[in-house]
């Protein structure tokens, strides 16, 4: 298994970029919330938004980095936050632990043996414990930013299921989320090579269409996305 890839400089900039998108961060941290259990391993913890988020709503988390700079970003941040234990965690992975969960969110395409990076987050994991994802979807979107942020691939929901299985998981949800979404990375960054970034249009997107796409797919299940969302068990 290979390390991740990718600039790190430029996906710690996206990363402060996306920091305003309130909405959007709750709406996907609520998916993965229910799956979690009572001790939540993140990997690839970035700058810590989602942490925060998960601890804010009662979980017990510890963070996780391999990349120096987010690391020590992520220690400054819970240095004083009982609710959150910050660790370093490098890929590949050859411990194996006893979590509830293993949480990876835009993570997993950024390795490219994606079926040898979940068996080893299955090994952090207890006898039915969850691993819980959100990737980017569909090949056509690949774009500029997409490969220079590290991105070996995108996934269909139906493949990401498949790599899934084959590391030894048993799938209980594998869906698309953000349906409308997948168009304005589509025009934004394929397109136009540019990449999702802070300004009027973002503030515009996380605070108008985005509690109106969550509402709806509360209810129905898109047969597209701008990611995937999986969870899936240890037997």
């Amino acid at each position: 298994m290979t390390q991740i890839s990718g600039d790190t400089h430029l996906q710690s900039d996206a990363l402060e970029d996306l920091t305003s998108a309130v909405n959007y961060r709750k709406w996907l941290c609520s998916l993965g919330f229910p799956h979690f259990g009572d001790d939540v391993l993140e990997i690839g913890s970035g700058l810590g938004h989602y942490a925060s988020e998960w601890a804010d709503m009662g979980a017990r988390i510890t963070a996780s980095e391999a990349d120096e700079s987010r690391l020590r970003t992520l220690r400054k941040r819970f240095a004083h936050d009982a609710r959150v234990t910050v660790r370093e965690l490098t890929v590949p992975i050859s411990e194996t632990a006893d979590y509830s969960s293993v949480v990876a969110y835009n993570v997993l395409e950024h390795i490219e043996d994606d079926v040898g990076a979940l068996r080893s987050f299955s090994g952090l994991l207890r006898h039915g414990g969850a691993i819980v994802l959100v990737v980017p979807a569909f090949e056509f979107a690949m774009s500029r930013f997409d490969r220079a942020i590290g991105h070996h691939r995108r996934y269909r929901a139906a493949g990401l299921a498949r790599a899934l299985t084959e590391a030894g998981l048993t799938v209980e949800h594998c869906h698309y989320i953000n349906g409308p979404g997948l168009l304005a990375w589509y025009v934004t960054c394929r397109l136009l090579g540019g990449r999702p970034k802070e300004g009027p249009m973002l503030t515009a997107y996380d605070k108008l269409y985005v509690p109106v796409e969550r509402r709806i797919e509360s209810r129905l299940r898109m047969p597209f996305g701008q990611s995937v969302f999986a969870v899936a068990r240890r037997p």
